[in-house]
C-alpha cells in the first residue's frame, strides 16, 4: 500500500518531469496521428453533436484543437502548468489545471472523456477511485476512451515518470468494477504485428452504478 506522502511525491515528480520538458514534449508529439482514437470515442457517443468532451491529460493541446476543429466543445484537464499554458495557446480551449489524484470535476457534465496516454500515470491503488470520479463526470451513458502503454501489471518509475502498465484482463476488471461496459478495444500502432503494438486502446460506456 502506498502512503499518502508517497502519492504526493509520485504526482510532484511526474509533473516536474513534464514541466521541465514541455517544449520538447510538444515538438515530439505534435505530429502524432491519433485520428483513430478520436474517431473511436466520437462514434460511440449517443445523441446529436456537438458533444462536450473532456481531454483528460490534454498535454500541450494537440487533441483539444482537433476536437474543437470538429465542432465540439472541448475542455482540457492537465496537471502540468507548463503544458496547460501551451494547451490554452494551441487550442483556444478552456484548460483546467488539476492533479489526477485530486480531481474536482462537475457531475454529469461530459458526453465523452478522452484519456489518451494519461491514465497510466495513476497508481494502481488509486485507479478505482479515479475511474469512479470519471464515471460521475460523464452524462448517463457517456463514453470513456483510454489509451495506455500495456504491460504485465507492473508499476513504478520509468525515465522520471511514474506509470502503471496493465494487460487487457486487468484493465478490463478495473473498468468493469467502476461500472463501465466495454464497447471495443484495439492495439496501436495499427497495421503492425502484436509485439510492435505497445498501446492498448479501449472504449467504455458508463452504465448505472450497482
Amino acid at each position: 500500500m502506498t502512503l499518502p506522502e508517497d502519492l504526493s511525491l509520485i504526482s510532484a515528480k511526474t509533473l516536474e518531469h513534464y514541466n521541465e520538458r514541455a517544449v520538447e514534449f510538444w515538438n515530439g508529439t505534435r505530429d502524432h496521428d491519433v485520428k483513430q482514437n478520436i474517431e473511436a470515442l466520437l462514434r460511440h457517443i449517443q445523441g446529436t453533436p456537438p458533444f462536450v468532451v473532456l481531454d483528460f491529460g490534454c498535454g500541450p493541446g494537440r487533441d483539444l484543437a482537433a476536437f474543437r476543429g470538429l465542432g465540439h466543445e472541448a475542455i482540457g484537464l492537465e496537471g502540468s502548468p507548463a503544458l496547460a499554458a501551451m494547451a490554452r495557446e494551441h487550442s483556444g480551449c478552456e484548460v483546467r489545471e488539476q492533479d489526477f489524484l485530486a480531481l474536482q470535476l462537475p457531475a454529469a457534465r461530459f458526453d465523452g472523456i478522452f484519456a489518451n496516454a494519461s491514465l497510466f500515470h495513476v497508481p494502481r491503488q488509486e485507479l478505482p477511485r479515479v475511474l469512479r470520479e470519471l464515471h460521475a463526470a460523464l452524462k448517463p451513458g457517456g463514453v470513456l476512451f483510454a489509451s495506455n502503454p500495456r504491460g504485465q501489471n507492473e508499476e513504478g518509475w520509468n525515465r522520471g515518470r511514474y506509470g502503471s502498465y496493465h494487460d487487457l484482463d486487468t484493465w478490463r476488471a478495473f473498468l468493469e468494477a467502476a461500472a463501465f461496459a466495454e464497447l471495443e478495444h484495439y492495439y496501436r500502432p495499427p497495421g503492425l504485428p502484436p509485439e510492435q503494438q505497445p498501446w492498448l486502446a479501449s472504449v467504455w460506456r458508463a452504465v448505472a452504478a450497482p
